[in-house]
């Protein structure tokens, strides 16, 4: 009988013990510099690109960074196949539920010795004749 109490209790103190943790674990997003988002993933920012919004990061085991930025459309391919040369191809493919002008996945990325990612996704969406929007995902799996 009393067994079970005492795994009560110590799932109890257990929980209590996360919650008034100095750094409990927690998987909201955190706003990062987006040379540090792209750098994970094994990649730069390019030249004449213009961030939208606040790149992120969140996890706790698995780690994830986004970024998006415009860029010059025409310069999107040459980009792609500098940072992953092995990976880059031109032209639309269907990525998934996503319909994008174009979209690369990779998968153990390299780049940087210190890029953390597993896993790299990158769609592109052409907003017009000259202009590029780029979201860019880095992640661990």
């Amino acid at each position: 009988m009393a067994l079970p109490g005492l795994v009560l209790a110590g799932l109890v103190a257990l929980v209590v013990m996360w919650v008034v943790a100095d750094d409990p674990p927690r998987s909201g997003a955190d706003t990062v510099s987006c040379a540090d988002a792209l750098h994970f993933g094994g990649a730069e920012l390019p030249d004449g690109a213009e961030v939208v919004g606040a790149c992120k990061t969140q996890g706790f085991q698995d780690i994830h960074y986004s970024a998006t930025f415009r860029m010059p459309r025409a310069d999107v391919p040459d980009w792609l196949e500098g940072t992953y040369p092995a990976r880059a191809g031109a032209g639309k493919k269907f990525c998934g539920a996503v319909d994008v002008d174009l979209c690369l996945d990779v998968d153990a990325p390299g780049g940087h010795p210190d890029a953390g990612a597993h896993a790299v996704q990158v769609r592109v969406e052409y907003e017009d004749a000259d202009t590029a929007l780029v979201r860019f995902a880095a992640f661990t799996m």
